[in-house]
């Protein structure tokens, strides 16, 4: 029973943890930039300028996504024996994405509440005011 919970085993389980997570957030932010592109290309060929600040949105929504999914490998990295140095590097690697994922997330709602004002209060056609 020792050997199933040696350090080395968990050390060896929590990298395949670590890899995972990070893999999922890879695809998550894959994914969504996949998708924006998509309807960027949508958005270009139709010539709507003003549905582009959804498309910035909905990419950002898996930007935030993907973070938090690399955050969450960085910590389970440092979750076995930690080292002093791994410590560092993880509060480091936290506040850098933090504070992105911080700002992302601000700019997310500022725009959301700009597109959802503008679809309240739609612009009048021409001659219309």
């Amino acid at each position: 029973m020792a050997e199933v919970l040696s350090e080395a085993f968990l050390r060896e389980a929590v990298d395949l943890f670590v890899r995972l997570v990070e893999a999922a957030g890879a695809v998550v932010i894959f994914t969504g930039a996949a998708a924006a592109f998509v309807r960027f290309l949508l958005i270009a060929v139709r010539r709507r300028d003003d549905d582009f600040v959804a498309v910035r949105l909905f990419l950002g929504r898996f930007l935030a996504l993907g973070l938090e999914f690399q955050l969450a490998g960085d910590v389970l990295r440092t979750a076995v024996a930690p080292s002093f140095t791994q410590i560092g590097q993880l509060a480091a690697i936290a506040a850098i994405r933090t504070a992105l994922n911080f700002f992302l997330s601000r700019e997310i709602e500022r725009e959301g509440r700009t597109v959802r004002e503008a679809r309240r209060h739609p612009p009048s056609g021409p001659g219309g005011d």
